[in-house]
């Protein structure tokens, strides 16, 4: 009898130093990372349905179409509506997608898909999804290739969420190095514009310096980040005993999404920080804001890295 194939797809298992990581093929998903056994991401079972596009890979765009409408090159369109509770189009189209295993080492791996031409995404698509370990962690890059014959508009980001160690989000510190928060709307979080994190909700949204999270509900997107020399943003989030995690991005991601993952059932609620990095904002679709556009043959590339603190 056949081995039954487990629901994330296949598992790819990645090894380097005191780092450990495994990758499922649905999705490019990120399932599990580890440093000295510590879970640096909340992980899912490799027979179970990845809940909350946990480590997803999101593209052609990440977070959100407002309605799943937008025009592009004068002609609009519609997506299907993928989070029904808000009547968005949420995080792209590649999660689902069974990506293809191209290359192999004990530290690392290269997947790849196509996203073929379908209703309210009339482009092609051929996606490379790179994870390698080292002993500076985990780091991933997604390049994007327009295969079609006509131009096309693209977004792309991680949807890990970070584990600082003990306890829940509510118990960690966590540090933002942005100077303006996305303003939503509070049901169904169409973006409004730019608010300064030092007056938005009288500086709720500030952690420019390290802060306790405590009950803070945060589902936005971030921007004016500050960076060091060499033009790398870090989002950090750390527990009472001094363990942590830090995911690094360089100038490709001018955005990162936080959120608190708030959820109505207890067991899964503020489990862990989702922190995205992203290349353009939500709705970047209908705003333009940082989007990118591929000509036939053109390729891009954004990459991130998730690293042990402590």
């Amino acid at each position: 009898m056949a081995a039954v194939r487990p629901l994330s797809g296949a598992r790819i298992d990645l090894e380097a130093g005191e780092y450990r990581a495994s990758i499922a093929s649905i999705g490019a998903t990120l399932r599990v990372l580890q440093h000295r056994t510590r879970n640096l991401v909340v992980p899912f079972g490799v027979d179970e349905q990845r809940p909350a596009y946990r480590g997803a890979t999101l593209a052609p765009w990440p977070n959100r179409v407002v309605d799943g409408r937008y025009t592009f090159a004068g002609v609009e369109q519609q997506l299907p509506l993928t989070e029904p509770s808000r009547s968005h189009a949420l995080h792209g189209l590649a999660a689902w997608l069974d990506f293809a295993v191209t290359e192999r080492t004990p530290e690392s791996v290269v997947l790849e898909a196509v996203i073929e031409s379908q209703a309210g995404y009339p482009h092609r698509l051929e996606l490379r999804v790179e994870y390698r370990l080292d002993e500076a962690g985990l780091h991933q890059s997604v390049t994007a290739r327009n295969t079609g014959a006509d131009a096309a508009p693209f977004g792309t980001g991680p949807h890990p969420y970070l584990v600082a160690g003990p306890g829940h989000v509510d118990d960690w510190t966590l540090t933002l190095p942005a100077d303006e928060v996305l303003t939503v709307t509070p049901e169904r979080l169409i973006p409004i514009g730019l608010s300064q994190v030092a007056v938005e909700d009288q500086g709720a949204f500030d952690f420019r310096e390290p802060r306790g999270i405590g009950d803070t509900f945060i589902d936005h997107a971030f921007t004016s980040l500050r960076r060091d020399a060499a033009g790398t943003a870090t989002v950090t989030v750390t527990a009472a005993d001094g363990t942590g995690v830090a995911l690094s991005f360089g100038r490709e991601c001018e955005w990162v999404q936080v959120h608190t993952a708030d959820r109505p059932e207890p067991e899964v609620s503020r489990i862990g920080l989702a922190v995205e990095p992203m290349t353009c904002p939500p709705d970047a679709f209908n705003s333009g804001h940082d989007l990118i556009v591929l000509e036939p043959g053109e390729s891009t590339t954004a990459g991130w890295r998730i690293a042990a603190i402590g």
